[in-house]
């Protein structure tokens, strides 16, 4: 070949070589997001479009996470099936929708019945379902990654009729239910509990399908608004519900890269403190603003909270022959107090912490957690 065309051809090469490389260094990473939350529920807006810009952000716009909301692209209790078949990259799981594909996850939502701290009863979840062997082959036999986890506020009775203050105020009466450990204590009042979905527990209330529903006070205001059907709050700490904000399609977390892997571990710490931190404020707000629309707040009386304290204890010391009777499960007894000394210690890490702080919150979930994470080997 003469030189001139050898030279020439070098650098067509070159040419040829520089864009491809240039063209792999700009490709952005587009991620599948569903959540079937609408977009203004806190377990949405903060963990999902908020973290959408943060990816954006802390990867130079070369990662986008397109969310799909209110269940438009997969609905709730096939969330799993939806990201295990590549539907979705990743999406927001709730296992008692699924208790029969999730027995273990569904033994650690019986036990947070006994939980009386939301933001604890959170990262103990989380903690041990990014730690935790069973828990982690649970997640992979479902064909998904657990990457973080949240918990509701503390439950209470919100009535649109009557008044839940004493033992026998309950009997009788058609309340509603996320079920499990929810429906057994229901049951210890003489109660009858009804599965009735979120989206129409308002209507229940206002036409009287249903008396009181089992609800963290949240919902009164922005979320579902039942402060406009609702009459009375008993505020009976009733136990928190648990589930996973961040489950991840497994071929897609190990397709991403080790930088990528981080910027999704990072984001998600913060998600998950806002979120928290957003169920806390809304609270706060809810309750204010039930208080101006004259709701009763109703403080339960000494024989109904010492009952409620001998359920829980029950609950807790029952709990593992239960679970291998009816979930079918290997005896969850070691399960059960390392979620307990768990939530324990997220309790005294939080302890002084300003819960209404985002950046408070992410910097004790941070530091204490998500920073152990490795991108070159979590979930690998």
């Amino acid at each position: 070949m003469p030189p001139r065309r050898a030279r020439h051809t070098l650098l067509t090469l070159a040419i040829a070589l520089w864009a491809t490389t240039n063209s792999h260094a700009q490709q952005v990473q587009n991620i599948t997001a569903t959540n079937w939350m609408a977009t203004s529920h806190v377990l949405n807006r903060e963990n999902y479009q908020k973290w959408a810009q943060d990816v954006a952000k802390a990867s130079g716009e070369r990662m986008k996470i397109e969310v799909h909301s209110s269940g438009s692209l997969v609905p709730a209790r096939t969330t799993m099936q939806g990201v295990r078949d590549g539907v979705a990259a990743v999406g927001i799981v709730y296992p008692p929708y699924t208790p029969s594909e999730f027995p273990l996850n569904n033994v650690l939502n019986d036990l947070v019945f006994v939980s009386d701290d939301d933001m604890a009863a959170a990262f103990a979840y989380t903690e041990l379902n990014l730690k935790n062997a069973a828990l982690q082959a649970e997640w992979r036999k479902n064909g998904g990654l657990f990457l973080g986890g949240y918990s509701t506020p503390v439950y209470n009775l919100l009535c649109s009729r009557k008044t839940i203050r004493d033992v026998n105020d309950a009997q009788g009466l058609k309340i509603r239910t996320a079920g499990g450990a929810q429906n057994a204590w229901i049951k210890a009042l003489g109660a009858i509990p009804v599965s009735v979905p979120s989206s129409d527990i308002y209507t229940g209330l206002e036409r009287g399908s249903i008396d009181c529903t089992m609800s963290d006070p949240s919902n009164l205001g922005t979320s579902y608004r039942f402060w406009e059907v609702a009459k009375t709050v008993t505020r009976l700490p009733m136990g928190v519900v648990v589930g996973a904000n961040y489950v991840f399609n497994t071929k897609d977390w190990k397709s991403y890269s080790d930088e990528q892997r981080r910027i999704l571990i990072d984001t998600i710490a913060w998600g998950i403190a806002r979120s928290q931190v957003g169920y806390h404020n809304e609270v706060e707000i809810a309750l204010k603003g039930a208080r101006e629309r004259g709701l009763d707040m109703v403080e339960p009386s000494a024989a109904l909270n010492e009952k409620l304290a001998q359920f829980k204890r029950d609950l807790a010391k029952n709990l593992p022959q239960q679970a291998m009777q009816e979930r079918k499960v290997a005896d969850p007894t070691a399960l059960i107090q390392d979620y307990l000394s768990a939530e324990q210690k997220w309790k005294q890490l939080l302890q002084g912490i300003d819960r209404s702080s985002a950046e408070a919150v992410h910097k004790v979930l941070s530091d204490n957690l998500y920073q152990q994470l490795d991108p070159a080997s979590y979930g690998l």
